[in-house]
């Protein structure tokens, strides 16, 4: 293995442990942030909800905006350029409320922190998505599924660290260290050498390069995009309901004790992280992308239901079936893998960009029917009903997958179909 592809997987590695602490911590601070702006009780749940939504709003336009530049420009350039951005906006974040009389005039705490997490959902958009494609087309195929795990496995740590920084310091600060810690990566990231794939690929002026719209043309790969979607839901439909509203989901589920949500998010995340690994060596070992997702995925939906409908009764027990779920939510890496492979060189960044985002930005839409349906059938009602309609999409689009472990990635998408490189 060369120092440039060790370098690319360390600093994706990085990027991407920067990328999920940032990424979480609106889980880990909601309460204690909306708290301090003002608010409690019942607004908690439907406060939280609207800058939940808007952050998954940013997710999508972040998702197919660094994806086309991804494809068009390249590799290197998405993610110094998302990385940057949800820096910026972190920072930014550990000031709502605080900017001044003239600008909280305009803009109420409460809107500044929407856009401000709307503007932060749209840079953290490309860091997976970028730094996957990347380090697969850098690796061969017979190890391509260690490198991408060594990425995602070194990256859910970052949850564990930002519910560690919580603990030390205020909602605001954990904000700021997480925008530093960005911006610190940014001088690893110009040590860091483009794709030969891509390269090769960018000399040709004929090939179309990051046209989201391609995906649309033609009835295999949209099918294949929105597989790749679909089987992906559950795990945000894991952190953002069942893990987010934890604190709301335990009395509710006959707990007694009090539910920390930043506990909650903790032990999930320590799931992942082992899960991670454990993910990626299933699938060396069977030699099989699809098998790996297909019992992770299984696995997440029958620890929910346990969730759900076994009782726990203490938080000590609640929590350690959050670790299970999170342990099986782990084949988030391998989803992205699976969406970086299955599409061309020209569309790869786009793709292996966007769909991580749209399955985080569905949480837009299982968070909205969430709320619909909470006054009606109560906290835990709603939410087993939005799992269910997540798990059944989950299983159809697993079983329409195809399967990538032994496919080469020097290829394109032209006219509906897959053409290999032109040397």
């Amino acid at each position: 293995m060369s120092n440039n592809v060790r370098l690319a997987i360390l600093v994706s590695a990085l990027g991407y442990f920067v990328d999920v602490y940032d990424l979480i911590l609106f889980s880990i601070l909601r309460t204690a942030s909306l708290t301090d702006l003002g608010f409690s009780g019942d607004a908690l749940v439907s406060v939280g909800a609207y800058l939940l939504n808007m952050q998954m709003f940013g997710f999508l336009v972040g998702g197919v905006l660094w994806g086309v530049i991804g494809d068009k420009i390249g590799r290197i350039e998405l993610l110094f350029g998302s990385i940057l951005l949800y820096s910026i906006g972190n920072i930014l974040n550990g000031f709502v409320g605080q900017f001044g009389a003239g600008v909280d005039a305009v803009i109420s705490p409460i809107d500044q922190y929407a856009l401000l997490r709307f503007i932060t959902g749209v840079g953290l958009a490309g860091e997976i998505g970028g730094g996957i494609t990347l380090v697969a087309e850098l690796l061969p195929k017979k190890t391509r599924g260690y490198g991408t795990t060594i990425v995602v496995a070194t990256g859910v740590a970052g949850a564990v660290v930002a519910a560690l920084v919580y603990e030390l310091f205020s909602w605001r600060m954990a904000y700021i260290v997480g925008g530093v810690m960005g911006l610190g990566l940014l001088a690893l990231r110009v040590s860091v050498a483009e794709s030969g794939i891509f390269k090769a690929v960018a000399e040709q002026e004929h090939v179309a390069r990051g046209n989201f719209f391609m995906l649309f043309t033609s009835w295999d790969r949209f099918s294949r995009y929105v597989s790749c979607i679909l089987v992906g839901i559950p795990i945000w439909y894991s952190l953002g309901i069942v893990v987010t509203f934890s604190p709301e989901l335990g009395p509710a589920l006959g707990i007694q004790e009090k539910i920390i949500s930043g506990t909650s998010v903790f032990w999930f995340y320590c799931g992942i992280t082992l899960g991670s690994v454990a993910n990626g060596l299933v699938s060396q070992w069977l030699q099989s992308r699809k098998l790996a997702i297909g019992i992770f995925l299984f696995g997440t939906l029958a620890s929910l239901g346990i969730v759900f409908h076994v009782p726990l009764g203490s938080s000590n027990a609640f929590y350690t079936l959050i670790f299970v779920v999170g342990f099986f939510t782990a084949y988030w890496a391998m989803m992205v893998t699976v969406a970086a492979e299955q599409f061309g060189t020209n569309l790869r960044a786009t793709v292996a960009t966007s769909v991580p985002n749209f399955v985080r930005g569905a949480t837009v839409l299982t968070v909205m029917l969430f709320e619909f349906l909470r006054p009606q059938t109560g906290i835990v009602g709603a939410a087993e009903v939005v799992g269910l309609i997540t798990a059944a999409f989950a299983i159809l689009a697993f079983f329409s997958l195809r399967e990538t472990f032994h496919i080469d990635l020097d290829y394109i998408e032209s006219d509906g179909k897959a053409v290999k490189t032109a040397a």
